[in-house]
C-alpha cells in the first residue's frame, strides 16, 4: 500500500535556504501528522536562541524548550530553525520573543496543547524566565518535564 507523499508542497527542505530578515516574514512549514490516532509530544531544543534588545541593541540569549502535541500537522523543523534565527536581527523584550514563538505556532499549526519556556541568560545581573501554555493535555500523556537548571551558567 503507498502512502500519500506529505512532504511534496515544502519549499525549504533539502535545499539552500536564507535566514528570514525578520520572525514575520519567515516561513513556517508544516506538514501532516501521519500519527493522528494517538496523541505524543514533540520536544523542540533551541539552546542558542538569540535576539536583540529593544533598547540597546545589544543581544539576549535563551534557552528555549518547545513542547506541543500535535493535531493535525507537524512544524517542518528546518522551517521553524530559521524562524527562530530571524530573532539575531530581531529587537524586543524576552516576553514578547516567547509569546510571539508561541502565538505564531499556534496559528499556523492549531496544536492540541503547547508549552514553551524561554529561560533568558542575565540581563543585568538577573536571568528572566517566561512560561507559556495553551491547550489541554490529553489524559495519561507523559509530559517529561523541562529540566533546565535554574542559572548558574545554563548549561
Amino acid at each position: 500500500m503507498l502512502k500519500k507523499n506529505i512532504y511534496k508542497n515544502l519549499q525549504q527542505l533539502g535545499g539552500k535556504t536564507s535566514l528570514p530578515n525578520s520572525p514575520e516574514s519567515a516561513v513556517l512549514e508544516s506538514v501532516e501528522n501521519p500519527q493522528l490516532d494517538v496523541d505524543y509530544l514533540v520536544r523542540f531544543t533551541a539552546p542558542e536562541f538569540t535576539s536583540l534588545c529593544p533598547m540597546t541593541g545589544q543581544p539576549d540569549f535563551a534557552y528555549l524548550m518547545i513542547d506541543y502535541i500535535p493535531n493535525t500537522k507537524l512544524v517542518e523543523s528546518k522551517s521553524l530553525k530559521l524562524y527562530l534565527g530571524a530573532y539575531r536581527n530581531h529587537g524586543a523584550f524576552h516576553e514578547d520573543c516567547t509569546i510571539s514563538i508561541a502565538r505564531r505556532l499556534i496559528k499556523e499549526i492549531e496544536p492540541k496543547w503547547i508549552r514553551i519556556g524561554g529561560y533568558w541568560y542575565p540581563r543585568g545581573g538577573m536571568p528572566i524566565d517566561v512560561f507559556f501554555s495553551y491547550g489541554e493535555i490529553p489524559k495519561g500523556l507523559w509530559i517529561p518535564e523541562q529540566k533546565v537548571p535554574a542559572y548558574r551558567g545554563r548549561g
